[in-house]
């Protein structure tokens, strides 16, 4: 039986009402999708889309979130569809926590439009850590590679300071639990060539006595490492290894979108819920084109719906 899955619209000036039309079709073959939007909306979106979509719109099953119903305005910040796109996952979440959903995919949001809107949480992860005070882990990628965030959207500055023994420990140890595989996880350095023996840093000692004290605990060489970001990912690596920890964020990211950016998803693990994201911004340079790709979206409920 195919799972019923909520998804959150994102940001009605970007792409995500266009995605949702477009890809209906073919994720009702995947699971079962109940939006958080305004039918109302969905119906301008098509309009806009030179009325492309009517047909899917005809069996789209709508959960509409408790806001006033914003203009679309394709491309432009704005504190109304912020407000909306904040409230259309609070919607989805509510229904993940009552057990009418079995997941939530979440479309993109605006985060400088969550600002103006008054909404203080800088984005999704950090609204899920809030809600179910528990440590959200950022995994992005696909089945040809996985990268695991240990700081996220911070500044350069602070990531070395974020980097400590015992935060490092714990995060290595949850996510072995939750990640769900059998296969060496590789965790990249910080320092350059992870310091070289202490000539170009020395962080990188306290990194590698992480990875020890993590693998006794778990009594296996689950984590591999410190690895230089600079070799991680070469082909032959990648042969043998498919998951990765990124300390600073970009440093994974970078080669992860390079490789594989319309394909990747987002998933947040640890949490009482089922959470998955496209890998992507509102991309508001194409909004109401009609040229969005669905790929992302594909996979983040792909995901979503495996047992």
């Amino acid at each position: 039986m195919r799972l019923k899955i909520a998804i959150s619209i994102g940001d009605i000036q970007g792409v995500g009402l266009e995605i949702a039309l477009k890809a209906h079709a073919q994720i009702s073959q995947i699971c079962q999708p109940l939006y958080c939007v305004h039918l109302e909306l969905l119906t301008q979106a098509n309009t806009l889309l030179n009325h492309a979509y009517t047909k899917a719109l005809e069996s789209m099953q709508c959960a509409a979130p408790n806001a006033l119903t914003p203009a679309i305005k394709p491309a432009q910040i704005d504190k109304i569809s912020g407000f909306y796109s904040h409230a259309s996952f609070l919607k989805a979440l509510d229904l993940a926590d009552n057990g009418e959903v079995s997941g939530v995919c979440t479309l993109p949001i605006h985060k400088h439009a969550w600002q103006l809107a008054g909404i203080n949480t800088p984005g999704h992860t950090a609204l899920l850590r809030e809600r179910y005070q528990q440590e959200a882990i950022m995994v992005l990628g696909c089945p040809s590679l996985w990268v695991a965030l240990f700081s996220e959207h911070i500044p350069l500055s602070v990531v070395s300071a974020r980097v400590r023994l015992e935060p490092l420990k714990e995060f290595l140890h949850s996510l072995a639990w939750v990640l769900n595989t059998d296969e060496q996880i590789v965790v990249l350095g910080i320092d350059p060539h992870c310091g070289d023996n202490g000539a170009i840093g020395m962080q990188d000692r306290e990194v590698k006595e992480a990875i020890e004290q993590v693998n006794t605990l778990l009594r296996m060489s689950k984590f591999l490492g410190p690895v230089p970001a600079d070799s991680a990912f070469t082909p032959h690596f990648r042969a043998k290894h498919r998951y990765f920890v990124a300390l600073y964020h970009d440093v994974g990211l970078a080669p992860l979108k390079a490789l594989y950016f319309e394909e990747s998803i987002n998933v947040s693990l640890n949490l009482p819920i089922k959470r998955a994201s496209v890998d992507h911004g509102v991309a508001f340079d194409i909004a109401y084109q009609n040229k969005a790709s669905t790929k992302s979206y594909e996979n983040a409920l792909r995901w979503l719906s495996q047992p």
